[in-house]
């Protein structure tokens, strides 16, 4: 076939994707200079391709091709990505949705060493990187606004209320945070709750800090961290467990064991209350995010965690989706890092930040589209909630 055919054949393929991928008019300039309308309407994005992304990388793996292209400049698009990928999200017959360009990667393991290698490819960028565009308190995790005039820290220390609420906790007794982040969650336990807490984590920056966090509030005698995997907690058990955002990191074939670890370190009657992200559609994973953001991520399904929490001897008194509120934090995460944008390309460099961009705003539509959710499992060793009032009443007090 002679390389004009090849070409013609490529920009049928093209004409083909764009029609039928999104819900939304769209402005397409191609590598040859010529521009394309698709949709009806007047669009409000434009897409350059400043060079050809090839189809078979496309049909190899597109979120992958279409993902690094966006990177390193080959594709360029004005107007809100969030939008875009929301209209793509939304559509039978697009990148996201049809069979041809979906193609899984291969079996990721997440044994403790690779476990620890994931977690500290994301988390260990640097706390001076994820402290230019989170908030204070260095939550990364979706907030929780309960009044639309809510601030960031606002909604995340509202979070924070929100899940020790619902445990009920009664002062003096033992908590444990599984992925304890920066620490927020454990330290507000321990400060405000009056609980004895540990939190764990594989991130080395993570523990530096909740370490010297808990130095300078004067926590020693009631606030430990460790640097250790959930699985080598040992014979120990705590009247309380939270796990914010960690699930999706273990992997679809360690979920059971994840679940089982939170029942055997729970007491009898005890309480924990799991938030992560999850699918109600059924488990998934993306080849883009998983090459370049979160190595070896996977986020289950509903069904999936729910089987998951039965077969180990645990029930579930409450659950809540939170997924509106996660669109709104990565929306607000995503403003705050194009504020500091400039610095972040100083940091490391500009494929770098237009990744990051590109992870956030396709967080957003992913939650906005109704792709993801976030949903927070109140579960209990033992008769569901048996320590706990009847109503939901005492979670908003």
């Amino acid at each position: 076939m002679k390389e004009g055919e090849v070409h013609m054949l490529e920009k049928r393929f093209y004409h083909t994707f764009f029609k039928n991928g999104f819900s939304i008019p769209l402005q397409v300039t191609y590598w040859d200079g010529k521009t394309e309308t698709y949709g009806e309407g007047i669009p409000e994005i434009s897409i350059v391709f400043h060079q050809e992304v090839p189809v078979r990388a496309i049909l190899k793996n597109a979120s992958i091709a279409l993902g690094e292209a966006y990177m390193n400049g080959t594709i360029e698009v004005h107007g809100s990505l969030e939008d875009l990928l929301t209209s793509a999200y939304d559509t039978a017959g697009s990148f996201f949705h049809n069979k041809k360009f979906i193609h899984y990667l291969p079996k990721i393991s997440h044994d403790e060493t690779e476990s620890k290698k994931d977690i500290q490819e994301h988390y260990d960028i640097g706390n001076d990187f994820y402290r230019l565009w989170l908030d204070k308190t260095m939550t990364y995790s979706c907030a929780y606004f309960e009044t639309p005039e809510d601030d960031l820290e606002t909604a995340q220390l509202n979070k924070v209320h929100h899940i020790l609420k619902k445990l009920d906790p009664q002062p003096g007794k033992t908590f444990l945070d599984i992925g304890c982040g920066w620490g927020t969650l454990m330290l507000t336990a321990a400060e405000e709750y009056h609980l004895d807490v540990t939190g764990i984590t594989l991130s080395q920056e993570q523990y530096d800090y909740v370490h010297d966090q808990i130095r300078d509030r004067g926590l020693q005698d009631v606030a430990h961290v460790k640097l250790v995997d959930y699985r080598e907690l040992g014979d120990v058990q705590f009247d309380y467990i939270t796990s914010v955002g960690m699930f999706e990191h273990v992997g679809k074939e360690n979920l059971g064991e994840y679940f089982k670890c939170v029942n055997n370190y729970l007491t009898d009657d005890g309480v924990a209350l799991i938030h992560g992200i999850t699918r109600q559609q059924g488990g998934a994973t993306n080849g883009w995010l998983n090459k370049w953001i979160f190595p070896g991520g996977y986020v289950p399904g509903l069904v999936e965690n729910i089987q998951h929490i039965e077969e180990n001897d645990l029930q579930i008194y409450d659950m809540e989706s939170l997924r509106r509120h996660y669109q709104k934090t990565t929306e607000i995460w995503d403003a705050n890092f194009n504020e500091v944008r400039d610095q972040v390309v100083e940091m490391f460099d500009e494929d770098f930040a237009r990744m990051w961009d590109l992870y956030l705003q396709a967080c957003a539509a992913s939650f906005k589209s109704g792709n993801i959710d976030v949903i927070q499992y109140l579960i209990s060793k033992g008769a569901a909630g048996k320590s706990l009032p009847m109503t939901r009443d005492y979670m908003y007090k």
